[in-house]
């Protein structure tokens, strides 16, 4: 198991219930390759420095995990799939 922090900007138009759901799934997601979701922090919406999709706002959640390497492409195509996630970026934690 290694660390990762996880950064996901979600649509701005998605309310606080539909930013749960999406965390709620991408949590199970990570349980189901064996994996936690050691910490959340919701940043809420930020301005982008570009538009992306038409939106110049972005909703913000960090989040730092533990989750075996070979797990981590899954975790991004699910990302990459997702219509309500604009961007994402998960990077190791170096001890």
């Amino acid at each position: 198991m290694r660390d990762y922090e996880l950064v996901v900007v979600l649509n701005p138009q998605m309310d606080p219930i539909q930013v749960n759901a999406t965390v709620d799934r991408l949590q199970r997601l990570v349980a189901q390759g064996g994996g936690e979701i050691t910490k959340r922090d919701d940043w809420g919406i930020r301005r982008l420095a570009y538009p992306i999709h038409h939106f110049r706002e972005g909703n913000y959640i960090v989040t730092q995990l533990k989750l075996d390497p070979s797990k981590t492409d899954e975790i991004r195509e699910h990302l990459r799939l997702s219509e309500e996630v604009l961007r994402h970026l998960m990077v190791k934690v170096e001890q």
